[in-house]
């Protein structure tokens, strides 16, 4: 029997439908970003009695329903939902999300096929860097987000052709693309959240003062920006060194007049999805079960993964501690040498950037559970910031979570102290870079 497509049903996309078979791609947010398993019990949902059809082991989800699903917000539906998973991209939290909580807010929809329903895309979200070595896959993966309705992609060269790619994609965003100085106030205006990877990585010759000079001027350029079109947006620093960037962030915001402390986040949720995946792999746990709060900052030693917070709770030895936390802490540099100076990590700092943006935007969309690991202005230490974990919400942070620093082991303590005097070098050295500028007219 031939296939039947079809279009977007809650959140996923079916792949096609032949007699009582479906077979889809789950969207979740990003949760899946391969092939997966699902499952509808519903004679009404589709018009017909689903059964699963394998294609992964990554994800699998299941309606229970006789009636069809009355509504769907992001990754949320009204109806009994069981989930089971190897890995997810958003998390346990996540998961927990899709099994519980449910909200009456999305459109129903039928196209001829039987009542689908419409994932409420309703959020504008803006790359800055789009066509760089993280921007193309990170806009990929948040072109793939049933809460995004639009994509704005921003860059000096090459993005035109990133955008035209995207906008093949069968997802509900629309992808525009913007170049150059003169585009960039076009690309922000009326955008919800910003993430800026745009940047130089590091290349042979170069000191790390260059680096940072050459950075920390994009960024500066570009916030400034933001600060004049969309000053109420959530803002992702990327750029490296985030333990500077976001410091000259705030500083270019406060002499706008426009900061919100809880808006701006240096995004260092590649640590916490580094550390998730060495100790699972060590211990030999179920990835999607391991969480690991991963403080300090971005870079070096200012990044300590606190494995004795590990949930659920493990064992280590000494030796492991060390080898996990070393591990944790260069592991960009072990992407780099497999790359044998051909690049950097890109692909997972991509991952792990869309899946702080699709957290964010669950925030915005009014769950109330959700958490993620952010470098944010701080009181939890004498640093003005600090990576912990932080509650998100509809304004942005919501609450710090100062739990994870009490009782810590000696060695994290140890570890804790002496990263300090690095990080607030690394502060000072963004806010000198912005206060030493001449106020711009």
């Amino acid at each position: 029997m031939a296939y039947m497509p079809l279009s977007y049903c809650m959140s996923y996309q079916v792949l096609y439908f032949s007699g009582d078979r479906v077979a889809a791609k789950i969207w979740c947010g990003m949760a899946a970003t391969s092939a997966t398993t699902f499952s509808v019990g519903s004679a009404t949902s589709l018009g017909c009695k689903g059964s699963s059809v394998s294609q992964s082991k990554a994800f699998s989800v299941k309606f229970y329903s006789k009636n069809s699903l009355k509504s769907f917000s992001g990754l949320k539906a009204a109806t009994d939902v069981s989930c089971e998973s190897e890995s997810s991209f958003l998390g346990k939290e996540s998961v927990a999300v899709l099994k519980q909580s449910f909200t009456p807010k999305a459109q129903k929809e039928n196209k001829g096929y039987g009542n689908c329903v419409q994932p409420q895309a309703s959020y504008k979200v803006a790359v800055l860097g789009a066509s760089g070595g993280i921007g193309q896959p990170l806009s990929l993966l948040v072109k793939m987000s049933p809460l995004v309705s639009e994509l704005n992609l921003y860059d000096i060269a090459n993005v035109k052709g990133v955008a035209a790619d995207l906008s093949h994609c069968n997802t509900p965003s629309k992808v525009s693309d913007f170049t150059g100085a003169s585009e960039l106030a076009n690309c922000l205006k009326g955008v919800n959240v910003v993430v800026i990877p745009a940047g130089v990585p590091r290349k042979p010759g170069m000191t790390r003062d260059d680096l940072f000079n050459i950075n920390a001027n994009i960024v500066k350029t570009l916030v400034e920006a933001v600060a004049d079109n969309c000053p109420d947006a959530f803002i992702h620093i990327i750029s490296n060194p985030v333990n500077s960037t976001v410091p000259i962030a705030a500083e270019v915001l406060k002499r706008k007049g426009v900061y919100d402390p809880k808006k701006l986040f240096g995004v260092t949720t590649l640590d916490v999805v580094r550390a998730n995946t060495f100790v699972a792999q060590k211990k030999s746990l179920r990835l999607i079960d391991v969480d690991v709060p991963v403080v300090g900052g971005h870079a070096g030693i200012t990044i300590l993964p606190l494995l004795s917070k590990t949930k659920p709770s493990t064992t280590f030895t000494d030796e492991e501690v060390q080898e996990l936390t070393v591990r944790i802490q260069n592991a960009g540099t072990e992407v780099v040498e497999a790359k044998a100076g051909a690049g950097s990590a890109t692909l997972s700092m991509a991952y792990a950037a869309a899946r702080f943006v699709e957290s964010s935007l669950r925030a915005l969309d009014g769950d109330s559970d959700v958490y993620e690991c952010a470098f944010v202005q701080s009181d939890l230490t004498e640093l003005p910031f600090f990576a912990s974990r932080v509650k998100l919400g509809k304004n942005g942070v919501e609450a710090l979570i100062p739990s994870d620093l009490q009782g810590l082991t000696e060695y994290e303590q140890k570890a804790l102290d002496a990263l300090k005097p690095e990080l607030k070098s690394s502060i000072e050295k963004g806010i000198g870079f912005v206060q030493k500028e001449p106020v711009a007219a």
